[in-house]
């Protein structure tokens, strides 16, 4: 696809408030699409010239269901994050906001006149585990865990959801690479600081997108009405943790990593209050299902996609 894909009408994303939807709703706006986002406060700053926030607290039928109706897209992001410790409680908030926040979604849609033709759900492609060494496309076996459960949720929550005529598109997402949120920037961080080494061996695989592409491809799943199904929305070239911490050091100008071995780790995870698992494991995923259908990805290597986001100035 060389061509930028241009959607049109009015575009609802949900869980729209946090870096990816505030990424999407700004790239929406540029093409000239109306964008809604629904989430329980609105954004800030606020361009209230470049959207329409709707109060929506993910669980229950508001007044935002009217904005549904003749709206051109669903766009579904909303998920409590899972950078956290993983206490009883947290997990069960990870899943809940996933499976009810995509419910009440459903409920929406059945009350409107004109519900929106495609509905494009945010997953994820930690789906597939954290196997090793094997690359893992669409059609590979699903993983063991917390992850993959909540993911098999999620995507059975999405079925639940939609009319048998609405199209549906699910993309099952690696880690999405953008200065102004997400995982990058607590890497940089580190980075900056001398810090940013290999970790535990470096051998685990890291699946990644620039949040350019990341934001073409829902624009495609929105446009493009032959789009349907299960992707997993990854660049296609996965590289070990070490690779992409070469690489970032490299975008970002500093010359020395300190490496972290796997113990330093968990003890760093407590106090920075986060999830030691989600930098000691990994996987390779890539799309066939993409690459068949003849998406061209402007970022297909981590050192372009990192030289974009941090060669100017880190």
């Amino acid at each position: 696809m060389s061509q930028r894909v241009k959607p049109a009408g009015r575009i609802i994303i949900a869980g729209g408030s946090g870096f990816l939807g505030l990424s999407l709703a700004r790239y929406l706006a540029d093409v000239g699409c109306q964008v809604v986002l629904l989430s329980r406060h609105a954004p800030r700053p606020r361009p209230e010239s470049r959207w329409v926030h709707a109060q929506w607290d993910a669980r229950t039928i508001g007044d935002w269901v009217k904005h549904l109706d003749g709206a051109a897209a669903i766009v579904n992001l909303a998920g409590r994050s899972v950078d956290c410790v993983k206490t009883p409680a947290h997990c069960d908030e990870i899943l809940r906001s996933r499976v009810e926040s995509t419910l009440v979604l459903g409920k929406g849609v059945a009350q409107v006149h004109t519900p929106p033709p495609v509905w494009v759900q945010m997953a994820t492609a930690h789906r597939y585990g954290d196997p090793p060494t094997v690359w893992c496309d669409e059609d590979s076996p699903f993983g063991f865990g917390l992850a993959p459960f909540v993911g098999e949720a999620w995507e059975e929550a999405l079925e639940q959801s939609t009319p048998p005529q609405m199209r549906r598109v699910v993309f099952r997402t690696s880690f999405v690479l953008g200065r102004t949120g997400g995982a990058l920037q607590r890497l940089a961080t580190l980075a900056r600081f001398g810090l940013g080494g290999t970790v535990a061996g470096g051998s685990q695989g890291i699946s990644w997108i620039h949040e350019l592409d990341m934001n073409r491809l829902f624009a495609r799943a929105i446009a493009e009405e032959s789009m349907s199904g299960a992707y997993i929305a990854t660049a296609p070239a996965p590289v070990s943790n070490a690779e992409f911490m070469h690489e970032l050091r490299r975008a970002m100008k500093v010359p020395i990593g300190l490496p972290a071995a796997a113990w330093m780790v968990r003890i760093g995870a407590r106090f920075l209050r986060t999830d030691p698992e989600l930098a000691l494991y990994g996987r390779y995923c890539h799309s066939t299902r993409l690459r068949n259908e003849g998406f061209e990805f402007v970022f297909r290597d981590i050192r372009s996609a990192l030289s974009d986001l941090y060669g100017s100035s880190a």
